[in-house]
């Protein structure tokens, strides 16, 4: 909804929620249900109503617990049987400054001021610590904006009895809780509020009328920012982020046009002021790359213009950065659909970028969902980019950062391929080895983002946390596996995940799903092989596999067919059971792929 697509009017969706919220849930999007504890040091209702709508907008549809007033410490620590029964997916802690209680006064000594920032802080480790472990689920906290005075004025923020200088203490040591919190023992997210309210303007954030008279931390307009940041990081654990930036050329990238102005004139690096903006976009562009964003060109351009527009030796990005470059006259839509088709990924899940408006408008009418920013002037174009949340990072596996790697490498299969009559001559010439293994420690963060990323290929689309992978690990009565994936071309990282739950002599399968870039490579067979493996061992003698449909997955509506299952049973929304007879042994199916 573009309504809720930043840059976004804030009055507006205070004013339209219901109607817009009317409109969320009669889009027909298929959305997953996630249970949301709200802990407040304030107000926090109207924190709620919109954070729902930004939520309901990248497909996850909340059930809400919210405390009452100012009572965030009282819940987590002593809850009551509605918050226990309730069972959050996610706790979110609303606090601000106005719940730091003991600040240092300018009498204190610098032993005093130490003391108030050692237990102002451990009343929230406390609180962090009880929550993980009674609920085992991610935690988002807020820390601490500036104050709306400074007593010292630029000194409150060196001198150790500064309140300003308290609070960048304080918020450091949130942000070291964050980063040394051992993967086994929670998730835990910073929702940023400090920089969040410099970026919307302190003053304006702060507002102590509708703090006296609301007990609003904030200022009623900036909730929707505050909402929306807040969702950014909801739908990253989720696997809801996207993937890549389609990226027009002429005025996107570079100033003016490489066909009309040949590649010394259009405007790049440092000889002008316009060349500096887009030299510092590009910059930032290669950045995202380095994230694991992916980078493709959709340009109407003659392809060698917009191949020598990339080469010009002041820009950052060139070819070899793009994933995918499309320069020519076709519809940029149809370019943007082929881009996706190629990658094996779903349009929606990119970005385009494009400095036309009309032409954000066919690719946006042509193709719903695909977001594209609303870009003005050039030197704003980070800031649109940036602040939209598509790929709020919540974790950073070295899977994400070689993403554009793996992606050139499918390139590169996808050109040997092409040059073999056989198809099986082409899998046998890839000479892949695979290693099929119970879900280990170490890999249970990618695990948990691969359940929340994977659409088309999960044949259940059930959704883990981490938190949910650990508990799954841990139960004797499951069999669980993950398959990586390499060959002559380089390391697809982890690529498929199954989880089956043994039930006397029958393997319920809870969860298969692939990465659709290594489709049709004998993956989907080699784990196969490795499950019925590991339930002979169990005597197990007979598998279900179940298909539930979805708006995305219907390319693996027949995939247990394909592995020799029969269809036992259809309900009418569609949801298919299957069994597989493995009493009297399981001839295995993989011929391509050396197993480890």
């Amino acid at each position: 909804m573009r309504e809720l697509e930043y840059p976004f009017d804030n009055n507006y969706i205070l004013k339209k929620s219901k109607s817009l919220k009317k409109a969320l849930l009669a889009d027909g999007t298929d959305r997953i249900h996630k249970k949301i504890a709200v802990l407040g040091g304030s107000t926090t209702h109207d924190i709620i109503r919109v954070l729902e709508l930004f939520l309901l907008n990248y497909g996850i549809e909340p059930e809400f617990y919210e405390s009452e007033y100012g009572q965030y410490w009282q819940d987590a620590m002593f809850p009551g049987e509605e918050l226990s029964s309730f069972n959050p997916d996610i706790i979110y802690v609303h606090t601000s400054n106005r719940n730091i209680t003991d600040y240092p006064t300018l009498s204190d000594s610098a032993e005093i001021v130490e003391d108030k920032l050692q237990k102002t802080y451990q009343h929230f480790e406390t609180m962090w610590n009880k929550l993980m472990d009674t609920y085992h689920c991610p935690i988002i906290q807020n820390n601490f904006e500036a104050l709306f005075f400074r007593l010292m004025g630029n000194k409150d923020a060196v001198d150790v009895h500064g309140r300003l200088s308290f609070i960048n203490r304080l918020n450091e040591k949130f942000a070291e809780f964050a980063r040394s919190l051992p993967s086994d023992k929670g998730s835990f997210y910073i929702c940023d509020i400090n920089y969040i309210s410099s970026c919307y303007g302190l003053d304006q954030w702060s507002d102590p009328q509708a703090w006296h008279m609301y007990k609003y931390a904030l200022s009623i307009p900036a909730i929707p920012y505050l909402g929306f940041n807040v969702a950014n990081i909801i739908k990253s654990i989720y696997g809801k982020n996207k993937k890549g930036l389609v990226l027009d050329l002429d005025n996107t990238l570079w100033g003016g046009v490489v066909g009309d102005d040949g590649v010394d004139g259009i405007e790049i690096g440092q000889e002008t002021n316009l060349g500096q903006v887009y030299a510092e976009f590009q910059g930032y562009v290669k950045m995202q790359k380095d994230l694991g964003v992916i980078l493709a060109v959709d340009s109407k351009n003659e392809e060698e213009n917009a191949i020598a527009g990339l080469e010009h030796p002041d820009g950052t990005l060139k070819p070899d950065d793009f994933v995918a470059i499309k320069a020519n006259w076709e519809p940029k839509s149809e370019n943007f659909k082929a881009i996706a088709s190629e990658l094996t990924l779903l349009p929606e899940s990119l970005v385009f970028v494009d400095d036309n408006p009309a032409e954000r408008e066919i690719v946006t009418a042509q193709l719903p969902g695909v977001n594209a920013p609303a870009l003005d002037t050039p030197e704003h174009y980070i800031r649109f980019i940036d602040h939209a949340g598509y790929f709020e990072t919540t974790s950073l596996s070295d899977d994400d950062r070689k993403r554009n790697e793996m992606y050139m490498a499918n390139k590169k299969r996808t050109e040997l391929q092409e040059s073999f009559a056989d198809y099986g001559e082409y899998l046998t010439s890839l000479e892949m080895e695979a290693e099929i293994k119970p879900f280990e420690k170490m890999y249970m963060p990618r695990i948990a983002q691969l359940t929340n990323k994977s659409n088309q290929f999960n044949l259940t689309t059930k959704r883990y946390t981490q938190e949910d992978i650990e508990k799954a690990t841990a139960d004797d009565s499951n069999i669980t596996l993950y398959g990586r994936l390499k060959d002559k071309f380089g390391d697809n990282g982890i690529v498929s995940l199954a989880i089956g739950n043994v039930r006397g002599d029958e393997l319920h399968i809870e969860l298969w799903l692939m990465s659709c870039r290594v489709l049709k490579r004998d993956m989907e067979f080699a784990m196969m092989d490795a499950l019925v493996a590991e339930a002979l061992k169990r005597n197990v003698k007979t598998i279900y596999g179940y298909y539930y449909p979805t708006a995305k997955n219907k390319m693996v509506k027949d995939f247990y067919l394909l592995q020799g299952f029969e269809k036992i049973s259809e309900d009418a929304d569609g949801n298919i059971t299957f069994k597989l007879d493995i009493s009297d042994g399981y001839a295995n199916k993989n011929k391509y792929i050396t197993v480890n």
